[in-house]
């Protein structure tokens, strides 16, 4: 594997843990929103992430080269999860319904959190990655001196 193709699947991997920490802090950020602007509570979301092709001259050589394929990481979509609403008694809330309930969106701050950690080890992981091919192609250049 060439250099550009090893920073491209670090930058694939960046970007996609870039979205993901999006939509978990948006899910944070809207764990207690009973009304949306498309109507209803808040609806928890989750990044759908797959392999994908480095699309680059390199890693299709590479491919043909080694007999085997290079793969990146890309955002397929925002999935809205089916978990069903929390239903909670609270009668004097504004969108109490007639026998006083209110519909909470069923996100769990825990699992949420541990969710976010995750995606951040995953994004540290990328940035050592590029750095660290950085580093080796700066090698590359002293020993060509």
């Amino acid at each position: 594997m060439d250099f550009m193709t090893a920073l491209d699947i670090g930058a694939s991997g960046l970007s996609a843990e870039r979205t993901n920490i999006n939509v978990i802090s948006m899910n944070l950020a809207n764990a207690k929103t009973t009304r949306t602007v498309m109507g209803g509570p808040y609806r928890r979301k989750a990044a759908v992430m797959a392999a994908t092709d480095v699309d680059d001259p390199f890693s299709k050589a590479m491919n043909s080269a080694l007999d085997r394929e290079v793969k990146g990481v890309r955002v397929m979509g925002i999935a809205q999860d089916r978990r069903p609403l929390k239903r909670v008694y609270e009668p004097g809330h504004p969108d109490a319904d007639t026998e006083g309930y209110v519909m909470y969106p069923d996100i769990n701050v825990v699992e949420e959190m541990a969710n976010l950690m995750t995606a951040q080890r995953n994004y540290e992981a990328n940035s050592t990655t590029i750095d660290t091919v950085k580093g080796m192609y700066t090698k590359a250049l002293e020993i060509g001196r």
